[in-house]
């Protein structure tokens, strides 16, 4: 009899009948999942931003433009830079790699992530590389081509706020009309 109990004990605690919470282990963690965004056709082979993300695209622009010009100000001491660095820093600002963007889908509604941009959520999956980087650097060169590099940099001078409204919220900017976003925080973000 004794090894039939044994045995019947040995299957019951591998085959899981609630003995796990019998022993005192704590209960299972709920499990989390997500899933990549569903790209249109248009999203992930055009060359162009999708319109629908061309605020966000501005936005992470205006944010890498202002991070490398406060970078150049601070080894001169923060004081004005010459024409000719700032041009060469905008070069270099619309140039980078823009390997950390992406898209992601939040709420039903795909946005664009990376540094300089609102957290979007802590469980998300970001699709990055592709077509994204080109696009973004693409745009910024049509920024500093049509808006000139003298008026960048005299935004940039006033701050953070007057490059994104000169960037992105004119009148004829890809967030015209859409209530501003807050200041960038100064942290990288999107880490899971």
């Amino acid at each position: 009899m004794r090894p039939a109990l044994a045995a019947w004990l040995v299957l019951t605690l591998l085959g899981g009948t609630g003995a796990q919470n019998m022993c005192g282990d704590p209960p299972a963690a709920p499990s989390h999942s997500a899933s990549a965004p569903q790209l249109s056709p248009e999203e992930r082979l055009s060359p162009h931003m999708p319109e629908s993300l061309r605020c966000d695209a501005c936005h992470a622009i205006a944010f890498q433009i202002e991070e490398q010009l406060r970078k150049a100000e601070g080894k001169v001491g923060k004081k004005a830079l010459k024409e000719s660095d700032y041009m060469e820093v905008l070069e270099r600002s619309c140039s980078q790699d823009w390997e950390s963007y992406g898209v992601l889908e939040l709420d039903g509604e795909k946005r664009l992530s990376g540094p300089g941009l609102p957290r979007q959520q802590l469980l998300s999956v970001m699709v990055s590389g592709g077509p994204w980087p080109s696009r973004l650097s693409k745009l910024c060169h049509g920024y500093v081509g049509e808006q000139g590099e003298a008026q960048i940099y005299g935004a940039h001078r006033r701050g953070p706020a007057a490059l994104r409204q000169l960037l992105c919220h004119g009148d004829k900017g890809p967030c015209a009309g859409r209530k501003d976003l807050p200041d960038p925080p100064k942290a990288l973000q999107n880490e899971l």
